[in-house]
């Protein structure tokens, strides 16, 4: 089917009054990434958003068109309705070049800037994309585990987003959802993280754009859902997918150590990636 908006997912989502107002986002790196994704959404009947990293972009030699359109050609090619992110955009030759690659939202990254500087790079962003429809999604507070950051602690200074300054970076900025920091981080392999959901509901009666959750990977099922009933909105999962890809590759190398046929081992994982897909989307479906 066509490709749908991320604006469209994420507002249908957030209008949801049910406890499961969520949309889940996972990110891209190679095509079985993509393939996966979108099997995982059919299997589990749920619309997602397949993002495309500025980290995964330099994987793939700096050439955004390739990987934006072999991932488009797979949603479309899909049952699910799916949309096309680009996700934690630092450059802003990166941002420009979303438009006419299927792109309908970019997540853009200002977040290690000061906070006057976030506000002045952001708001170009947004007028940018506005003029393009592109739906711009920002942060403000600190994610860790980002690409050569270690995860943040939970108390970690400057860890959390302040309710009060997300609505003046709101108002200031114009972006269409912001992501907070609650206690996930980027990068977490085991699901320990413990989300402040106090502060959630409080950065959700504050704000009156869509609330992102990064770093979900980390985060437990139940803390998923109550982040969700809570008010989260969009749903970040990326390296959850990639322990899964690993983990199967492994296995399958390990029993066979004379395997040189990558579909002997790509399938294994693209498969359990796609069970990984599912079962998040359930979750953040408000599924039991």
């Amino acid at each position: 089917m066509p490709l749908v908006s991320t604006g469209e997912l994420v507002s249908a989502a957030a209008e949801r009054r049910d406890g499961r107002g969520g949309v889940a986002a996972f990110n891209v790196i190679t095509l079985e990434h993509a393939e996966a994704i979108a099997a995982g959404a059919e299997r589990a009947g749920r619309p997602a958003i397949l993002q495309i990293s500025e980290n995964a972009v330099k994987f793939h030699g700096g050439r955004l068109t390739a990987v934006a359109a072999a991932t488009a050609a797979v949603a479309r090619a899909s049952h699910a309705p799916l949309s096309l992110h680009l996700d934690h955009v630092e450059s802003a030759e990166l941002l420009r070049a979303a438009d006419g690659e299927g792109f309908s939202s970019v997540m853009f990254d200002a977040s290690k800037l000061s906070y006057e500087a976030n506000v002045e790079a952001t708001a170009e962003a947004v007028a940018w994309g506005r003029a393009r429809g592109i739906w711009i999604e920002a942060e403000l507070g600190k994610v860790g585990g980002k690409d050569g950051e270690p995860p943040l602690g939970a108390h970690a200074p400057g860890v959390r987003t302040d309710p009060a300054e997300a609505v003046a970076y709101v108002d200031a900025t114009g972006v269409d959802a912001l992501a907070v920091a609650v206690g996930s981080s980027h990068a977490m392999t085991d699901r320990t993280a413990a989300l402040d959901h106090e502060l959630i509901g409080a950065l959700r009666r504050a704000v009156t754009v869509p609330l992102v959750l990064h770093g979900s990977s980390g985060v437990p099922d139940e803390e998923i859902r109550r982040a969700v009933a809570a008010g989260m909105v969009k749903i970040n999962v990326g390296t959850a997918l990639n322990t899964a890809f690993t983990t199967a590759v492994r296995a399958r190398l390990e029993s066979d150590t004379k395997t040189v046929d990558p579909r002997k081992y790509l399938a294994p994982a693209r498969e359990a990636m796609t069970g990984t897909v599912a079962a998040f989307l359930r979750v953040i479906g408000g599924e039991s």
